[in-house]
């Protein structure tokens, strides 16, 4: 249990101060010791009163128009996401979106140094919505979302008012979703009310450490994230691949 201690306050501090990637962060703490479908539906739970209450607290910045359509495109992408998840052997998909998402990130720090005009585009909303339904199904992980409205949004309030709606409108269909296939159990919300202070306590801390630190800083913390999360789905699915061949 000091392990999912310790987990729940170092992502949710992340949480915080980004608005994401405490998917990656929580994955990454227990990902060693525990199966990746017992980590999941507990990061779900724990993670939405985080959602509502950064939506909440960023509630001015919020773009409806931007939310409400990739809202819809990420729960469709959610049924498909959540049914692999039970069923399939996902090892793949999760190195294609490693790749995908590691590219997207490189192609952000470049525009850093080279900013230029984003265009916006109804096709890419749709395929970035579909496909971060999909990945949020399959492993929690908003990264390609997080990808998508870094671009769109002015500053970090905003993107994390309007990751954190979008996130907590999918999170709310997934966990019926999780509900109704059995993969959330009573045992789950047990361990979800113990580590639900720590969860409070690194999500104040990341809120609290994101008004001292510069502008530019976190949006560069993002990015650097972004990047980390797809290594990391590559390295824990060539990892799955690997013991899958060791054990037969």
């Amino acid at each position: 249990m000091i392990l999912w201690i310790i987990a729940a306050i170092c992502a949710f501090f992340i949480k915080g101060l980004c608005g994401f990637a405490n998917t990656l962060v929580f994955t990454s703490i227990l990902s060693f010791g525990v199966n990746n479908a017992s980590i999941s539906p507990v990061e779900l739970l724990l993670g939405y009163p985080g959602n509502l209450l950064l939506a909440w607290k960023e509630r001015k910045k919020i773009n409806w128009k931007i939310c409400g359509s990739l809202s819809a495109l990420v729960m469709l992408g959610s049924i498909p996401g959540a049914f692999f998840l039970k069923n399939a052997d996902t090892t793949v998909i999760k190195m294609i979106f490693g790749i995908v998402i590691i590219l997207i990130g490189a192609e952000m720090l470049l525009r850093e140094f080279h900013p230029r005009p984003m265009k916006q585009s109804n096709g890419f909303t749709i395929l970035i919505g579909v496909l971060s339904g999909i990945l949020c199904g399959l492993y929690g992980v908003g990264a390609l979302l997080g990808a998508y409205l870094s671009r769109v949004t002015d500053d970090s309030h905003a993107f994390k008012g309007n990751i954190s709606v979008v996130f907590f409108i999918e999170n709310t269909f997934r966990i019926i979703l999780y509900s109704c296939w059995g993969i959330i159990k009573l045992d789950t919300a047990k361990q979800v009310v113990i580590l639900l202070p720590f969860m409070l306590g690194g999500l104040g801390l990341g809120i609290f450490a994101g008004t001292h630190i510069p502008e530019r800083t976190v949006k560069r913390i993002v990015i650097v994230l972004l990047m980390i999360s797809g290594a990391a789905l590559i390295y824990s699915s060539w990892i799955s691949q690997y013991c899958g061949k060791a054990r037969r």
